[in-house]
């Protein structure tokens, strides 16, 4: 195992637990943020945005190589109806189970089995999106048809 390993796994457990501490691995605080009722978890999100955004466009703008000596490039995507369509039902996703993918792995850290279920929905979702994606694929690249004519 690499430094770079180490350190990634010494990062997520970071993360995770911060995510368990925020309390965000229980049910009834995504339930009541998604409510409305508490906004402290919208609060922590969006800090994180607000830190992560300049810090990332200063880091670019340098040139700034990355922990595997490549350049970064952050990558930018036109909005399109694929985006909102996945963002609509990752939504109900998260409001049905109160769980995003960071806190699948709290809620699995913290002993939930109600997250063993939620990962099963989760791993499920994305391999019903993989034979999508290589169904709409197929469909693109199959040759097409000529129409049969008929002769007398």
């Amino acid at each position: 195992m690499n430094r770079l390993n180490v350190a990634c796994a010494l990062i997520g457990t970071s993360f995770g637990f911060c995510f368990c501490a925020a309390g965000f691995n229980r049910y009834d605080v995504i339930h009541r943020m998604l409510l409305l009722q508490n906004l402290t978890p919208f609060l922590v999100m969006g800090s994180a945005v607000l830190t992560a955004m300049p810090l990332l466009w200063l880091l670019e703008r340098r040139r700034w190589r990355t922990p595997l000596g490549g350049d970064l490039q952050l990558r930018r995507w036109p909005v399109e109806r694929k985006h909102v369509l996945g963002g609509a039902v990752f939504g109900c996703g998260w409001a049905i189970t109160g769980a995003c993918p960071g806190t699948i792995s709290g809620m699995l850290g913290a002993g939930s089995l109600f997250g063993i279920v939620t990962l099963a929905g989760f791993l499920g979702g994305m391999l019903l999106r993989d034979t999508v994606a290589e169904r709409a694929v197929r469909e693109e690249t199959a040759p097409v048809a000529e129409p049969a004519t008929s002769t007398p």
